[in-house]
């Protein structure tokens, strides 16, 4: 069961009010009550009051279709209440993430850094989190397991070693999420450089024990790729409201 003081002093540690987000619609105050309420909610009544106030400002605006980058912030919180957390809350944080990983965000307030990589599409920020926790979302039920579903479009590569290809790049690397048939444009994150690239295919897919992988950059000369690089799809960072 969750561990409703530990995630309480979490939520208040937090300071919301330092979160960018576009004036008028981000509210810092419904984030924070809203996820406190949320955690602590015994009743449908109560869990529908704290996922208004997250929905109507607090990590996304329902109503416009808008996410907010406190969505990336809140995303573990409501991960806790999914997976721990009680029955009447959890389909509250279902929906929440869900929307928060297909809302759109405000031009300005599109990206966000993450511990390990800077200038993320707030929803590959999201769909990362939520990934580190399939294990456990796959035994939570027919939505939890659509919304892994859905998070596995939002695809991550990381970079571990390169090599030449004629008129190319591969890339071998540990991918998250699936990445789709075909050639796709992707982003290429190398510290606080984004490299915009115009066609990426999956040469050698992941199997089932393992996420190694490769990729191979079309047009990509090979020194302008080195270990550690990360690419997401370029989709996710051009998405804005």
């Amino acid at each position: 069961m969750l561990d409703n003081a530990d995630v309480l002093d979490s939520i208040n540690a937090v300071d919301w009010a330092a979160i960018p987000g576009r004036a008028g619609w981000y509210s810092p105050e419904c984030a924070a009550a809203g996820l406190r309420d949320l955690a602590s909610a015994t009743s449908n009544l109560e869990a529908a009051k704290a996922a208004s106030r997250l929905a109507g400002g607090g990590i996304i605006h329902d109503h416009s279709g808008a996410v907010f980058p406190a969505a990336v912030v809140a995303a573990p919180f409501l991960l806790d209440i999914l997976e721990h957390g009680r029955p009447k809350a959890q389909g509250a944080a279902l929906d929440l993430l869900s929307c928060s990983l297909t809302h759109e965000p405000f031009a300005g307030y599109t990206r966000v850094d993450t511990p390990s990589v800077k200038g993320v599409p707030l929803c590959c920020a999201i769909a990362e989190q939520i990934r580190a926790r399939d294990d456990a979302l796959g035994a939570q039920g027919h939505g939890a397991r659509s919304l892994l579903a859905d998070t596995a479009e939002h695809w991550r590569f990381e970079v571990r070693d390169v090599a030449a290809e004629y008129e190319a790049t591969a890339v071998f690397g540990l991918l998250g999420g699936t990445f789709p048939d075909g050639a796709h444009a992707a982003e290429l994150h190398d510290g606080r450089r984004i490299i915009q690239l115009a066609a990426v295919t999956l040469e050698i897919p992941p199997n089932a024990d393992s996420d190694e992988a490769c990729l191979r950059l079309i047009g990509v000369p090979v020194d302008r790729v080195r270990a550690g690089a990360v690419l997401y799809p370029a989709v996710c960072g051009e998405r804005v409201h």
